[in-house]
């Protein structure tokens, strides 16, 4: 069943993400803090968007465990070490994201943090899915 984006009359289309989304269903999937280390627990990558597509891909991964998919994401919280990569690189970072997740947008906040509790980690990404 797809979610439904709220968009306030007059308010322009977010791009890359939802101000807010309705959903309804039977299961509410909750992932914890997903970063970009493989499954041996190595980061293949030390740069930002090497990190993000392995986090995302993880992401999926958890999704895929629980038989749900991308479009299932109602909410993202992504936890950045450097805002800079990331507002530096938004048409890469929009580019990984919809190759690997679709072009699904779920609500989504972005914050910066001084340091995450892995030392290699550079992002963390948290979801919350229906189905």
């Amino acid at each position: 069943m797809p979610h439904k984006q709220l968009l306030p009359e007059g308010w322009p289309q977010p791009k890359g993400y939802s101000n807010g989304v309705s959903a309804s269903g039977k299961e509410i999937i909750f992932l914890g803090g997903q970063i970009g280390w493989d499954i041996n627990g190595n980061f293949p990558s030390k740069e930002f968007l090497g990190q993000l597509t392995q986090t995302l891909q993880n992401v999926k991964a958890v999704l895929n465990a629980a038989e749900v998919t991308p479009e299932d994401m109602t909410r993202m919280t992504w936890y950045l070490t450097d805002k800079a990569a990331y507002v530096n690189n938004l048409r890469e970072v929009g580019k990984i994201y919809r190759e690997i997740m679709g072009r699904n947008f779920p609500a989504m906040s972005v914050v910066q943090v001084s340091a995450l509790v892995e030392d290699e980690a550079l992002i963390e990404i948290e979801v919350t899915a229906v189905k």
